[in-house]
């Protein structure tokens, strides 16, 4: 899988056009997408994708059945109706249908589907996919469609076999979707982005296609991927394996000395891999350690791809990105068992490779544009006066000020988060600065995007994992005239709801991941209960603490009645309770000690206790303010 960007958790016939520079993002949106119509597949798009299913664990209830709901987020079990088909036994996971849920009646659900052991080595993932609905089962129809599939020949394609190509991927990636080359180009750098022809694989109305728009994208567990397309594509036919000939969609990009992207031109073509790289093997070879595989590649693959990197860092700079710097939780598997948490290690490979999908990105986009033709844009809105508020006010409480919201530039965003570096608060500023970020979207309607701060910008670099690059990869075929498999006049004019179904999928699938890692996080930490960590307030909110473990990463929530007996308030500019009595504070990205006093893998959740005030340094005093009355409860 391919380390995401941050505001992206992340691009013979042929056209050229010039490109403005990508410095402006656009205006906030104005038109509200339809509700209730069909999408492409004749699906009626949803705001949220929701379900009226409980995943649980079966307990035993007299002669009966319970269900225990695995969503932290819901209290009581519900009494479970079972069929005899059924043979049931305690600690097994299910899937019910709600019945009623309502306060004042009995909360009742009906038995659909077991799923397994709540203690197999796969329960944490398939409570995830449960729970969030992921259809993780393809049908035979579509099956058969990817085992008919056949490699492409050149045909009238452009034969890109002879430039070395190569894929840099992480060191557990299956599917290769992307491959890279670059060379000088006068005082440039002439780039090229090879893609996988998903598009010639997937035509519109197909098996394949209304499977791969259901799905939206393919979802990420620690131990499993749910892919968006059977595996005869995503990890055969369409992944650009090294030494085998490949269908491709190719994006020459020029670049001039400052590393502003001056033309383009998209083929279609075929290619070989000429090496499959992971980020740690192209990084050790550029720090003066190639191994046998990337001895012969330093001088002529290598160097100029890292050459034409450090341009395109120059025109980032200059645009002025947002550069959060948020660690990413990896969790290690082995065997079914949680061996470690670490956190990813970012190298120059990783950036290289978002830049050169960047890049990508913004010519497909541009591309669009100047041939008259629909685009599905990637677009990232400002921030909300409300979040923009927020985020000033506790600026505000670090001595940080924020310039006036109609100046507001990512690059005055990113000198906050430089100056914090280094710092304790520097974290949490980041988490904070994230929080304050609209969500990106799809839509058919350009508004920019803020983070990045470019112009225009779609995503192009990963149909075999996104629709919505599939659908951009139609667009470029359909406005370059690069076959008969692009874009129709029935998706052109459904764009507004498959814009708004593949947004709402991807929040479904980070949903799901986000779950799964926080049991998986979980379940390793349940042998700990009883130890005590250095950790750092990363949330305040009335009914108590969460807090960060500084080893793992690990959240959990400090209740509001296990704190120190005093009379709380909760000053929300400050981010902070504040004890009446005792005049203290525990604050935002604070420093504490803390006990795990609960670690419960079912729900995904950790409750924690401070310890002993003489061993914390959580207590800090404060002028007092008028308290909320929200006394700690025994």
């Amino acid at each position: 899988m391919k380390m995401k960007s941050i505001l992206e958790k992340n691009m013979k016939k042929s056209s050229r056009h010039r490109h403005p520079k990508p410095t402006k993002t656009g205006r906030k949106p104005n038109v509200k997408p339809k509700r209730g119509a069909k999408g492409v597949s004749g699906a009626a798009p949803r705001e949220r994708i929701e379900s009226t299913r409980v995943v649980g664990v079966i307990a035993k209830e007299g002669t009966g059945w319970r269900l225990q709901s695995t969503n932290r987020r819901e209290r009581g079990d519900y009494t479970l109706h079972v069929k005899p088909k059924f043979h049931l036994e305690e600690g097994l996971i299910a899937i019910a249908e709600k019945v009623s849920s309502q306060r004042w009646r009995a909360r009742e659900a009906k038995l659909i589907e077991v799923l397994g052991d709540i203690n197999s080595p796969r329960a944490v993932s398939l409570i995830a996919i449960a729970t969030h609905d992921i259809p993780d089962e393809f049908p035979k129809e579509a099956v058969a469609e990817a085992d008919a599939a056949q490699p492409v020949t050149l045909g009238n394609r452009v034969d890109l076999r002879h430039i070395p190509l190569v894929t840099i991927d992480g060191a557990d990636a299956r599917d290769f979707d992307d491959a890279v080359f670059a060379e000088s180009d006068g005082e440039g750098w002439h780039l090229i982005v090879a893609i996988a022809d998903v598009a010639h694989y997937v035509t519109q109305g197909s098996a394949l296609d209304k499977t791969a728009y259901e799905r939206g994208n393919s979802t990420y567990f620690p131990d499993r991927v749910v892919p968006m397309l059977p595996e005869a594509l995503s990890n055969e036919l369409c992944s650009l394996k090294p030494h085998v000939d490949r269908a491709c969609m190719a994006a020459h990009l020029w670049l001039d000395k400052a590393g502003e992207l001056t033309k383009w031109q998209f083929v279609r073509g075929v290619m070989k891999s000429h090496a499959r790289l992971t980020y740690e093997q192209a990084q050790a070879a550029m720090d003066g350690k190639p191994d046998d595989t990337t001895r012969n590649l330093v001088d002529n693959v290598l160097k100029p791809l890292y050459g034409a990197f450090r341009c395109l860092l120059k025109a980032r700079g200059l645009r002025g990105t947002l550069e959060l710097d948020l660690p990413e939780r990896k969790v290690e598997i082995e065997n079914g068992t949680v061996k470690a948490i670490k956190i990813r290690e970012r190298l120059d490979s990783h950036r290289l490779i978002e830049e050169f999908m960047i890049t990508a990105n913004v010519a497909a986009a541009a591309q669009l544009e100047g041939k008259g033709g629909v685009c599905l844009y990637r677009i990232h809105d400002r921030p909300s006066e409300m979040k923009l508020e927020g985020l000033r006010d506790f600026l505000d409480t670090l001595g940080i000020s924020l310039v006036p919201e109609k100046q507001l530039h990512p690059r005055f965003l990113t000198q906050i988060l430089e100056n914090a570096a280094g710092t304790q608060h520097a974290q949490v500023v980041n988490e904070m600065m994230l929080r304050s970020q609209s969500q990106a979207v799809y839509s058919p309607e350009n508004i920019g995007h803020f983070g990045l701060a470019l112009a225009k910008y779609a995503h192009f670099t990963s149909p075999i994992r996104r629709y919505a690059d599939l659908v951009v990869h139609r667009g470029l075929i359909h406005a370059c005239k690069l076959g008969e498999d692009g874009l129709t006049e029935r998706e052109i004019e459904k764009l507004e709801d498959i814009a708004e179904h593949i947004s709402n999928t991807e929040r479904r699938s980070s949903a799901a991941e986000r779950d799964a890692v926080d049991r998986f996080i979980t379940l390793f930490m349940a042998d700990r209960v009883g130890a005590t960590f250095s950790a750092r307030i990363s949330g305040v909110a009335r009914f108590g603490l969460f807090a960060r473990l500084d080893d793992t990463g690990a959240d959990g929530i400090i209740p509001l009645n296990t704190l120190p007996d005093d009379y709380y308030f909760h000053d929300e500019k400050r981010q902070a309770l504040v004890g009446r009595r005792t005049k203290k504070v525990y604050q935002l990205a604070q420093p504490i000690m803390v006990k795990l006093t609960q670690a419960d893998h079912l729900t995904g959740s950790m409750a924690l206790t401070l310890v002993e005030e003489e061993e914390s340094p959580a207590a800090t005093p404060i002028k007092s303010r008028k308290p909320n009355r929200r006394r700690r409860r025994n």
